[in-house]
């Protein structure tokens, strides 16, 4: 967790709490890591980590998308930033379709 809050440190976003969601409380598979925290303006953010070796495609963005969702819904509220970090090539139209939808992408090399 110290190099992701470095990692947010070095862009300029800092956190007043950040803590791990357990991802097999939203059935979610062992790639993904989950994160909610509370910025210096008392905003809600959601950080997902993606780790693995195949590209991420748009169907799988707009899963990520109705993940955050449901997210939202069972800790009752909303995320104003949602980031992902990916250690994963990235097909254009997700990345440019998440963008489009308020996720902030970066890549984890």
């Amino acid at each position: 967790m110290k190099e992701l809050v470095e990692f947010f440190k070095k862009r300029g976003v800092l956190f007043r709490s950040l803590e791990p969601l357990d991802p097999k409380a939203f059935g979610i598979k062992k790639r993904l890591k989950l994160y909610r925290g509370v910025d210096l303006n008392g905003s809600f953010v959601l950080v997902v980590t993606i780790e693995r070796k195949s590209r991420i495609l748009q169907k799988e963005a707009e899963g990520l998308e109705s993940l955050a969702k449901e997210i939202e819904a069972k800790l009752s509220h909303r995320f104003k930033c949602r980031y992902l970090l990916l250690q994963a090539p990235i097909c254009s139209k997700a990345k440019r379709w998440l963008q489009e939808n308020g996720w902030r992408v970066y890549a984890l090399v």
